[in-house]
């Protein structure tokens, strides 16, 4: 029996096009580490240029832009502020503790977003020794926990007052802020008001590698120090770098049409006696929880037997997640799929 290989499991398994992989092959390269690649340079520029911000480092993963820039803006002993539903908190091996020495303080609701009145709430008093004191707010757009919600500027704008007001440095995890900004409508230069960003090139956009942070020329240069302190220096990157850069130029706006994919397979879901609970399909993920004998897993192993993977979040939940990879044949796969589960 032959069996369909349908990957939903991430959009980071996409693989680079025909086309990625020679713009790949043709760029020039030099030494990052030493400063000389000049489609390194190209990226970070083109990067920074579009967010409206001063510079950029290219790093090889979104976990690493983002511990970086926590070891930044945070000295051992201080707190950061963000959902309890945050990749930062859940999905980065404890990093912030190991990398920095610094804890954390989480709120917000069950799609990822946190509020105004959450940081009023924990952040902690500047003159109490008891406590840690607060020196970061991290949000993440689109918070993947929460089922690929998108915040919205006019949030945005409001944390990042409510940041300001106490005196905190504002992070974005932007590991699928171009989803965020397709669905939106949004230009990539409104997010400027950020003290740095982190976006990822290797989700929804399809680079095989990379993500770069981006933020003032001084918070980039100590940035560049704790890159290399954390092992993340890489020589020819330019390689890595302009399957980047084609991202960027080619593969944003469409972006879309994962959207659609997923908010299909969210009607399909909508229509399954044993799916309980749906969180809201706003961009490429669908998160479920169904009732089952088996909980999850067995939903996942029995799409699995058909060639088709998804991931189990915990015994109840599931997610599925649209990329430019996913073809019509794994879509009519992945229905025929979860119409036959007989829980």
């Amino acid at each position: 029996m032959f069996l369909i290989d349908a990957d939903f499991r991430s959009d980071t398994v996409t693989r680079p096009s025909a086309e990625m992989l020679a713009a790949m092959h043709a760029a020039p390269v030099g030494d990052d580490v030493l400063g000389d690649d000049p489609t390194v340079k190209s990226l970070e520029s083109n990067a920074a240029e579009r967010f409206g911000m001063e510079a950029g480092l290219f790093c090889p993963s979104g976990t690493m832009t983002n511990q970086i820039a926590i070891n930044v803006h945070c000295r051992p002993g201080d707190e950061v502020i963000c959902s309890s539903l945050a990749h930062i908190y859940n999905y980065e091996g404890g990093g912030v503790a190991f990398n920095s020495g610094v804890q954390v303080r989480s709120g917000g609701d069950a799609y990822g977003r946190i509020f105004p009145d959450d940081i009023h709430r924990l952040v902690q008093p500047e003159m109490d020794v008891h406590a840690a004191p607060s020196r970061l707010v991290v949000v993440e757009n689109t918070a993947n926990k929460g089922g690929g919600t998108s915040l919205g500027l006019p949030l945005l704008h409001e944390l990042h007052a409510a940041a300001k007001s106490h005196g905190l440095a504002y992070h974005l995890d932007g590991a699928r802020v171009f989803n965020a900004i397709v669905r939106e409508g949004d230009r990539t230069e409104d997010y400027r008001f950020f003290d740095s960003i982190s976006i990822c090139l290797s989700k929804g956009l399809g680079a095989p590698v990379g993500s770069v942070l981006l933020g003032s020329r001084d918070f980039i240069a100590q940035a560049k120090r704790v890159r290399k302190r954390f092992g993340g220096g890489m020589r020819q990157a330019g390689y890595l770098a302009a399957a980047g850069l084609y991202a960027l130029a080619h593969h944003v706006d469409r972006l879309v049409e994962d959207h659609e994919k997923a908010a299909e397979i969210d009607q399909w879901l909508s229509q399954l006696d044993y799916v309980l609970e749906r969180k809201p399909c706003e961009t490429n993920m669908v998160l479920f929880r169904i009732e089952a004998s088996g909980g999850a897993p067995a939903l996942q192993s029995h799409l699995a037997a058909l060639g088709i993977r998804i991931i189990a979040m915990d015994r109840e939940w599931l997610r599925i997640v649209t990329h430019r990879d996913v073809t019509s044949a794994h879509m009519e796969a992945l229905h025929d799929g979860l119409r036959s589960f007989q829980p």
